[in-house]
């Protein structure tokens, strides 16, 4: 494995540039992306993911009075985009990558913030790229605008006055080439236009550009022509210095695109921040998933609506609450930004949370008109990838829950309120646009982890808002849920599950397992605790609990992990091969062979699985009482270290989805089998690597005291995603921006301990790192820094209010590596 090149955190430059795009925008609310070398791309506003849409829309910057030509505000275009991606072969035609641009370039992040030096020897000036969105812990409105701002900064180093010209521009991108398309004025800026139609309701959107300068100017009717003649004549006036003032077109055919422009001079010293906003409203989308087509209306008022568009009722008054409102906005996402930085934790660790933060203002995530968010697992290229907040996907992620609970507690309501049956079924996937579960045709069973998962979430919920009636509430809901799983899975009460159990892996595990089992391990201790505050009686759950713990210990752990007991015979599922399953699977006539040789397909066996105490590490995040011997969960997570994690994969056969990482790089694989016994076709991603396992993994050691174990599957992780061949930004799996990997955010509980209940405002720190350190912290209420100095625990509030009645003090327990 290469050395990892640059600092954790540091800037990004030379072929680590190549890779970035930095995502920018609102919370369900689209995306653009700012790439290592300044320039736009990912161009996903029309409330649907779209990876390779890059139109050409940039800033540039003319000297006056110079022979030098005017440059595009951007550094040198990466290689891999001359050659190989979408439309390079036929001379990647509608794009700047032609006109002259700066010489190098510098990225640094620090979400939600990113910025870009850009320096040519020929051009005096000191330039930089800031691209921002809000993003403001505990704020969720704010931070779900569909909303970009760019701020380009000028320095004039010499001792003369520089004057200048700069300029922004886009041709019209949101035209869907039907007929309703134009380029319009806005106060200092321009709006690239689509109207809807009867037929498509969908097509309607904008996009705006506005300067804040009150001497820019707008040019609403570029050229009109064949072949290159538009960008050949947008060139000329940005070369010349031009300052073109035009209002929109009267007669068609509309503009191709829309420009403002800038003069400016500078002093000796002087320096100029020209802000951009970018601000788009996109107020409806076909966007339906889970009907079948007897389910499913086409009317206009079933059309999705994003949250935005019933907040604000054109791009004009969403435009005119984002100037309003700007300066705030900045200074309360800076404010987050400076305490989230402001820590001694390794630099590995803050990086990894800090990267994946991305997801939150990615299109992998939808906000719906009520509020609530509706997400997918992540993003293909040109749409979403698996449908419905799935929950045992979502089960890792664990920085919503901390940063917007308000957003948080609505992904429960649409599993318990909405997803869920009056048997306590509870559909793994939620449709869109909501109809009541009935009218929906039932799925074969639930997930196992994800239903199991979402009772542990209810427990964590409550903890984080403190809100009893909340909890009572959705108490009821939580019984049928959990009592759904006992009649399922564990249908002879023996406080494992037997029966056939989807899970994350897309396919049923046969017979007990260390992974799922824990999950209903820590789902009955959880109602347990919750029953006992409601005074209900959930003795029958304290049994299970107790037998389930006792049968897991003794039957499932090896002596050094825990396992799977693979079983299909007498079981109420009957035959596997016969057996419906969630997914499907080709009982081909070789398969059926071989189970009957080996059992059925997809099953992990005696397997070293890097999930299999998954549900311990989700209770411990919840703040859940240990659910199993601590022991043995640290024996099985050093044998996840010991076993699985390759420092390079060059040897290593995958058939699977070997993108994630091959070669010579690291990675943390699912499953190995150290003590043979691995089958014929075991489950059918063992052989990958995730991120958001590798994570999970990670922050469970620390948790554990094992700190240096931990930290190399995270560096090892980081190494992958350093801008060369990966974007670091977006930690895929199945799909750009995959959920799972905000699994990283548990790393700040895993090596701090710090954890915040509301019910009785308790703040616990609990470090696994020895001597003094500050960490981050969010609570309901508000966020700050915590951790421990002069060995003595502290807590500096730097937003909002964190009441703390009580503070419980461990000092570290790291323990020596085994």
């Amino acid at each position: 494995m290469e050395v990892f090149e640059r600092a954790y955190n540091g800037p990004y430059e030379g072929p680590h540039l190549s890779r970035i795009a930095f995502p920018l925008g609102g919370i369900g609310a689209g995306m653009l992306c700012l790439e290592g070398n300044g320039a736009l791309s990912h161009v996903s506003v029309r409330n649907t993911p779209e990876v390779f849409h890059e139109p050409m829309i940039f800033g540039a910057l003319k000297r006056l009075g110079s022979d030098q030509p005017a440059r595009v505000l951007q550094g040198p275009v990466p290689d891999w985009k001359l050659f190989g991606s979408p439309g390079t072969g036929n001379g990647a035609r509608g794009h700047s990558y032609g006109f002259p641009r700066f010489d190098s370039a510098i990225f640094e992040a620090r979400f939600p913030f990113a910025s870009i030096d850009l320096t040519h020897p020929e051009i005096e000036l000191k330039c930089t790229v800031t691209g921002w969105s809000p993003f403001i812990p505990g704020n969720a409105d704010d931070s779900s605008l569909p909303l970009t701002i760019l701020e380009y900064s000028f320095e004039n180093p010499i001792q003369e006055t520089i004057d200048s010209v700069f300029s922004f521009h886009s041709t019209n991108f949101m035209s869907t080439a039907t007929e309703g398309d134009s380029v319009g004025e806005i106060e200092r800026g321009f709006v690239l236009r689509q109207t809807g139609s009867a037929q498509n309701p969908a097509d309607e959107g904008a996009f705006s550009v506005t300067l804040l300068d009150s001497d820019a100017k707008v040019d609403c009717a570029w050229f009109r022509g064949g072949w290159f003649d538009a960008a050949t004549m947008l060139w000329r006036h940005i070369n010349n210095g031009d300052i073109p003032n035009n209002p929109p077109l009267a007669q068609p055919p509309p503009s191709p695109g829309g420009s403002v422009y800038l003069p400016f001079s500078l002093q000796p010293s002087e320096k100029k921040t020209v802000t951009v906003l970018l601000i788009w409203y996109v107020p409806k989308n076909n966007l339906r998933e889970g009907k079948t087509e007897e389910s499913c209306c086409c009317e206009d008022t079933n059309l999705y609506t994003p949250w935005y568009a019933e907040q604000f009722s054109s791009l004009e008054s969403l435009t005119k609450y984002a100037q309003i409102n700007l300066k705030r906005l900045r200074t309360e996402s800076a404010r987050f930004r400076d305490c989230f930085f402001d820590t001694s934790l390794p630099p590995e660790i803050v990086e990894a949370v800090a990267a994946n933060l991305s997801i939150l203002k990615s299109p992998t995530i939808l906000r719906q008109k009520d509020g609530r968010l509706w997400a997918w697992e992540g993003c293909h290229d040109e749409g979403g990838c698996c449908y419905g907040s799935c929950t045992h996907v979502w089960n890792y992620a664990q920085a919503l829950p901390h940063l917007f609970p308000d957003l948080e507690r609505g992904f429960r309501q649409s599993e318990f309120q909405q997803s869920q049956n009056e048997d306590g079924y509870q559909n793994f996937r939620v449709e869109i646009p909501e109809l009541p579960l009935q009218q929906y045709p039932s799925l074969n069973h639930a997930a196992a982890d994800g239903q199991l998962g979402g009772i542990m979430k209810i427990y964590r919920e409550w903890k984080i808002s403190g809100n009893i009636e909340w909890l009572r509430e959705f108490w009821p809901l939580v019984r049928k849920s959990l009592d759904y799983c006992i009649e399922t899975w564990d249908p002879q009460q023996l406080g494992i599950l037997v029966e056939p159990h989807h899970n994350t892996y897309d396919i049923e595990f046969w017979g007990p397992d260390g992974m799922c089992s824990s999950f209903y391990l820590g789902a009955l201790k959880a109602a347990v605790t919750m029953g006992e505050i409601l005074n209900d009686d959930v003795s029958h759950y304290a049994k299970l609990y107790a037998s389930g713990r006792a049968y897991m210990e003794e039957q499932l752990f090896d002596g050094e992990y825990f396992i799977q007991d693979i079983q299909w015979t007498n079981l109420r599922a009957g035959d596997p091969t016969k057996a419906k399953a969630l997914a499907p699977i080709n009982w081909s006539p070789e398969a059926i062979a071989l189970a009957r040789k080996e059992g059925p397909k997809y099953q992990y066996g005696i397997g070293c699985l890097s999930d299999g105490v998954l549900g311990a590490w989700i209770a411990a995040m919840c703040g859940i009482d240990e659910i199993l011997d601590p022991e043995k969960i640290r024996s099985h997570l050093l044998s996840i270290y010991r076993y699985n994690l390759k420092r390079d994969l060059s040897n290593h056969a995958n058939p699977q989805r070997p993108s994630y990482a091959a070669g010579s790089e690291g990675g943390l694989l699912l499953c190995t089998w150290p003590k043979g016994g691995e089958l014929s076709l075991p489950f059918v991603y063992s052989d990958e690597v995730w991120t958001g396992i590798e994570y999970q993994v990670a922050s469970h050691l620390m948790l554990m005291g094992c700190i240096e174990e931990g930290l190399e599957i995270v560096r090892i992780a980081r190494a992958r995603y350093d801008g060369r061949v990966r974007n670091p930004f977006d930690e895929y799996e199945c799909g750009h921006w995959y959920a799972r990997a905000l699994a990283s955010y548990g790393l700040l509980q895993g090596l701090t301990g710090i954890r915040y209940d509301a019910t009785d405002q308790t703040l616990f720190i609990e470090p696994r790192i020895a001597g003094n350190f500050h960490s981050f912290l969010c609570t309901e209420r508000g966020y700050g820094t915590a951790g421990v100095r002069n060995e003595k625990p502290f807590i500096e509030v730097k937003n909002g209010d964190i009441p703390v009645s009580r503070t419980v003090y461990h000092p570290c327990i790291a323990r020596a590596r085994k």
